[in-house]
């Protein structure tokens, strides 16, 4: 029941480059944009991340406890996004494996500092 999550960011257009590459690995697009905020989507109706330059002027800041999830489709992508979300120059805080029985997740902050985690639900069939 998400519409969208939304990060703060001090540089639009860094984050920009990182967030199209990163989520173009997943097929996401830019579907909403002006010179504050951006936002993508694997397709219009379905669920958005976005990066917004705060709207009351202040300083973006990293939220303690705040952490945006991408779900994907295998555990393999897990680890391609993970590891292209590195590559990128996200920051590892937490690398891909199952945190419990069938949730694989990979963790990494952004270049803003946000964190942020791929996972992969595949729970067993009963």
């Amino acid at each position: 029941m998400i519409g969208y999550i939304t990060v703060g960011t001090n540089d639009l257009e860094r984050a920009a480059r990182y967030y199209d590459a990163l989520l173009g690995e997943m097929g996401a697009g830019r579907f909403l944009e002006d010179d504050r905020f951006i936002a993508w989507s694997v397709a219009p109706e379905q669920p958005g991340f976005s990066v917004a330059k705060p709207f009351d002027g202040k300083a973006a800041t990293v939220g303690n406890g705040d952490m945006t999830a991408f779900m994907v489709d295998s555990n393999e992508k897990v680890d391609t996004m993970y590891k292209k979300a590195i590559e990128l120059g996200g920051t590892d805080e937490g690398e891909p494996g199952y945190r419990m029985d069938g949730f694989y997740a990979a963790y990494f902050r952004d270049l803003d500092g946000n964190k942020l985690n791929f996972f992969c639900m595949q729970m067993p069939a009963g």
